[in-house]
């Protein structure tokens, strides 16, 4: 199913969750004039459909001790000695690190755009000199600190 083939509830449904996940399904149904059956069908339908990935709580990068975002290029070694290619060795190490909240590949220079959060600034030199610059792909590394959050919104506008 593509985008085109979403009606103007379907958009409605999925832009309402978006902004609070936690609506009951009679909420939702009685904010966009649906009885609640038709609706839960709906959500369930966009469920398996994969255009709803799940449903998360946002917390307080600050309050749990995470409020230091870094942005960290990563450009890595293409012609690694290992028996594995170097892009496939990192997917898989970034997965275990749990400092590394996004990693993104990307074009251009750098071969990934990592988003890290830490504790603070000495929590990020370890992780950027223990595992960042100790694995064997990577080659060059450089780093951003986010001075404010201007905008935070997991919401795409459908």
């Amino acid at each position: 199913m593509s985008i085109n083939t979403l009606d103007k509830t379907d958009r409605q449904i999925l832009n309402l969750l978006q902004t609070n996940g936690r609506l009951s399904n009679q909420d939702l149904a009685d904010k966009i004039a649906l009885s609640p059956s038709p609706c839960l069908r709906r959500v369930k339908r966009l469920e398996e459909e994969g255009y709803i990935k799940g449903y998360t709580a946002r917390v307080d990068a600050d309050k749990i001790g995470r409020g230091l975002i870094a942005f960290v290029s990563i450009r890595l070694n293409k012609h690694s000695g290992s028996s594995h290619a170097p892009m496939q060795d990192f997917n898989r190490d970034v997965q275990l690190w749990p400092e590394v909240v996004e990693c993104h590949s990307m074009s251009g220079d750098m071969d990934y755009l990592l988003r890290v959060q830490v504790q603070d600034l000495a929590a990020f030199s370890a992780f950027a000199m223990n595992v960042l610059m100790q694995h064997p792909s990577v080659v060059d590394m450089r780093s951003s600190f986010a001075l404010g959050k201007i905008k935070e919104s997991g919401a795409l506008q459908v």
